[in-house]
């Protein structure tokens, strides 16, 4: 399912053949059942992207519409292609600003451009959350890589590395969903969350699954002690397991439209 709206303006405003033939040459059934799976593009030079690809086959929350393009423009009338876009603000590697959680919080367009370059750290609970779906970075995790690499710098951008991307080409085993249809995957335990901001001035959370909360959270305290602390998450990072413990530095290429809560972005770290 796409958005109707952006739909309805993507067929009024386009120069365009009938809308039978549009769809045909959008191909959109076989657009989102042929796909190729989403993988993120590899390091170069020293660049490393923390971004998966948008496409209709990466995993979303249950209900949530895939992401779906559209050609409006094609070359052979006009001399450009163009395709409109439809998707949710939550999709794919994204950012969640303040006003996700937090009513009047700070919107994807208020965003402090000093924020979304960072020091970049990266805390790796893979190896526990291999066996247990619902592991959760803990206050123990952050100050073991304290003492292992120094304290966190000041305003950073923590990443939790759970090792969830092996589960990306396969949306079922993403989601994590038992037998109730509950999920369960790795998250931010909630004083986790409230020690980075609190107490390591981070200037942003991150995760490689669908939340900064665990699967099976019911209170979100993840996402409010983060959002509500007035910084941003990014969610449902790539590459992680490449990235460097420390010394790395990350740029969140963050999405300004005005008023948003959160929308996909583009990831890199410069290591």
């Amino acid at each position: 399912m796409c958005a109707p709206r952006i739909v309805q303006l993507a067929h009024e405003n386009a120069a365009r053949p009938t809308r039978r033939a549009l769809f045909a040459a959008a191909g959109l059934t076989a657009l989102t059942a042929a796909a190729p799976p989403a993988r993120a593009v590899p390091a170069s030079r020293g660049v490393l992207d923390l971004t998966h690809t948008l496409s209709p086959r990466l995993p979303s929350w249950p209900g949530t519409p895939p992401f779906t393009t559209i050609p409006v423009a094609w070359h052979a009338l006009g001399g450009f292609g163009q395709n409109a876009l439809a998707f949710w603000e939550h999709s794919g590697t994204h950012l969640d600003a303040p006003a996700h959680r937090v009513p009047g919080g700070v919107t994807t367009d208020a965003l402090a451009v000093t924020d979304l370059v960072a020091p970049l750290v990266v805390i790796d609970i893979s190896t526990r959350a291999e066996h247990d779906p619902d592991a959760a970075l803990t206050i123990d995790d952050i100050e073991d890589w304290q003492t292992e690499h120094g304290r966190i710098p000041e305003r950073a951008f923590v990443a939790m590395h759970s090792g969830w991307e092996r589960r990306i080409d396969d949306a079922a085993a993403f989601l994590n969903l038992d037998a109730q249809g509950v999920p369960h995957a790795p998250g931010i335990a909630p004083d986790a969350a409230a020690y980075l901001v609190q107490r390591c001035g981070v200037v942003g959370v991150g995760v490689d699954t669908l939340s900064l909360d665990h699967a099976l959270s019911r209170d979100h305290g993840a996402h409010t002690a983060i959002l509500g602390a007035g910084r941003y998450g990014v969610e449902m990072l790539a590459n992680l397991g490449a990235a460097p413990a420390s010394g790395a530095t990350v740029v969140i290429g963050a999405p300004k439209h005005l008023g948003g809560t959160g929308g996909p972005c583009r990831v890199l770290a410069l290591t």
